[in-house]
């Protein structure tokens, strides 16, 4: 057994392209926790999309050291998130304000007189301002 056989022994869970969302997402909520080298490659790996070599390169490490720092920074993110839970706490908002929102517009169509009152019109806008500020 090679020293690189032990690296694929515990398949990190966001290592799939349709989890590339969930570490950006990890990484704006708990990004700044990580040491400031971390979050710089993380960002640069995930958010300009650099490659591990052109990370290596930029900053003058060996592309190994890229790898390393950012498999120690997915499994931080993971544990502030399990810790934490911001994340899961904000998508679960997320869904309440849009089942909020959907329920008031079959409310309105059910009965149009209310696109008229005030308070349901100041409840409509102040959840849709909700939803695009997360």
């Amino acid at each position: 057994m090679g020293m690189n056989d032990n690296i694929k022994a515990e398949p990190n869970p966001l290592d799939t392209v349709e989890d590339i969302y969930e570490i950006t997402v990890l990484l704006d909520f708990y990004g700044h926790l990580l040491t400031e080298r971390q979050h710089e490659i993380m960002d640069l790996h995930f958010n300009s999309d650099l490659s591990l070599g052109e990370i290596a390169e930029e900053l003058s490490i060996s592309r190994q050291g890229v790898y390393d720092s950012i498999r120690k920074a997915k499994q931080a993110l993971l544990e502030y998130e399990k810790k934490l839970g911001l994340v899961e706490r904000f998508k679960e908002q997320e869904k309440n304000i849009e089942k909020a929102l959907n329920s008031l517009k079959n409310m309105s169509r059910k009965s149009p007189e209310l696109n008229d009152d005030s308070d349901y019109r100041q409840a409509l806008d102040l959840l849709e301002k909700m939803l695009d500020t997360l």
